[in-house]
Order: structure tokens, then sequence, then C-alpha cells
């Protein structure tokens, strides 16, 4: 009598590839073509001399090159951080999405939106009475890009993706990589937390010191959850906020 066939197992899930040890200049290397920088000059001096995009509108670069140089530097961020992922064996939902449910982190960024803008609203007040001589711009350089309702929206646009997006983006990888190979994440939030906040010295000093207040805070909140969605929804939020709030300011003073 013929043996009755075997039960087929289930099959094992096929085991993740372990990450790739990488050397700590090739880490280094990565952390800095993501920074925000060089990306943005390699995007804005083409644009500038062959798009045919108007270069300068008063003082200030025109809202086209400004929009078009963040929202090309915004894909090309993303897309080598993918190709860094991939060389060394990793994937973005590792590093960026980590076991937390994005919904849930998206809802909890939006819920800490009001105290975040609250904090970073008395800290600025603060600088005015502790430190007037902080207050280095009188007017915010990015004012002249809410003129018109168009214009507000186009800059809305910027500034979630090459804003909550983008930076986000590079501070999660930054840190990721500082973790792996560059001395540690604690080091990575410092350096980058320091920098983040320098890249917005254009707004002034006092500014300045509450934009690294804010990048410390979405660097702790990737440290502790492992995800990029809270940082970026939190990020973006709060950005856009600043834009519907300086419009509405820019046009009720214009009334």
């Amino acid at each position: 009598m013929p043996d009755a066939p075997a039960e087929a197992l289930p099959a094992e899930p096929l085991a993740r590839p372990e990450p790739r040890h990488l050397p700590w200049w090739v880490a280094l290397l990565e952390v800095i073509l993501v920074c925000g920088i060089p990306t943005q000059l390699v995007v804005f001096f083409p644009l500038a001399y062959f798009s045919g995009v108007p270069i300068i509108e008063g003082k200030q670069l025109s809202i086209e090159l400004f929009a078009l140089t963040s929202l090309i530097d915004t894909a090309l961020v993303a897309i080598l951080i993918r190709v860094f992922l991939s060389i060394s064996n990793e994937t973005s939902q590792a590093v960026f999405l980590g076991r937390r449910p994005p919904l849930r982190e998206a809802v909890l960024g939006l819920a800490a939106l009001p105290v975040v803008y609250l904090v970073v609203t008395a800290i600025a007040a603060l600088l005015r009475v502790v430190a007037p001589w902080l207050h280095t711009v009188e007017e915010n350089p990015f004012a002249v890009y809410m003129r018109t309702p168009v214009e507000a929206v186009i800059f809305g646009v910027v500034v979630v993706l090459a804003g909550g997006v983008r930076e986000e983006l590079s501070r999660s990888f930054i840190l990721h990589r500082f973790e792996q190979r560059l001395g540690g994440i604690t080091l990575g939030l410092a350096i980058y937390t320091l920098l983040f906040g320098a890249l917005h010295l254009a707004e002034g000093a006092d500014a300045a010191i509450a934009v690294t207040c804010l990048g410390l805070f979405w660097g702790l909140a990737y440290m502790k959850r492992r995800s990029a969605i809270l940082p970026m929804v939190n990020h973006a939020a709060f950005d856009l906020l600043q834009v519907i709030l300086a419009f509405l300011s820019r046009g009720v003073s214009g009334s």
C-alpha cells in the first residue's frame, strides 16, 4: 500500500539580507551628499543659467527659480537616499517607517503641532526680551513669496515637500548613518541640528535659534520612535501653518 503523501510544510519566510558594512568614509560621503547643500547647488546653477526662468525679483530669488530648485532638489535627495540604501542592502521601510503604524504616527505628528508651535513662539518671544540684539532681520526674507494667493499656494507646496519631506528624509538618513558608522546617533543629532539651525540664519539669529530647537525636537522624535513619519508630518504642518499665518497677516496689514 503506497505511503500517504506527506503534508506540505509551510514555506519559511525568506530571511532579509544583512545590511552591508560600509567604510566610514563612504557613510560620510553619503551624509554630505544628502545634507541639503551640494544637491541644491547642483540643481540651482543649471536652472539659473539654462532654464530661462527669472533669476532675481527685487533683492530675492524669483519664486519660480526658488520653487523649481527646491522641488527638484527634493526629488534628487530622495533618489540618492534610495540608491544609498540599496547599496547597503537596506530598505526605506526599515529606516523611515520602522515598526510603528504610519497612520498613527501621522496623527501624533498633527496632534503635537499646537504644543510645538506654542513652544517655538514662546522661545522667539523670550529671545526678543532677553536678547533683542539677536533679532537681526526685520522681515522674514521668504515673505516676498507670499504676495498673492497663488504665490502663497506655491510656497506652501514647496515648504511641505522641500521642508517637511526632504529635510526629514535627510535628517533620518543622516542619523541612521551616524549610528552605523560615524560615531553614534547622538553625535549625528548634535551636528545636524546645529547645521539645520545655521542654514536658517538668513531669517535672523533669533529665528535660527528657534529653528535649532525645532530640529532638535524632530531629531529626538526620530531617535525615540525610529520612524520619520511623526517628525515629517509635524514639520510639514508647522511650515504650512507658518505660511498661512504669514499670508493672512500680510493680507490684514495690507488692507
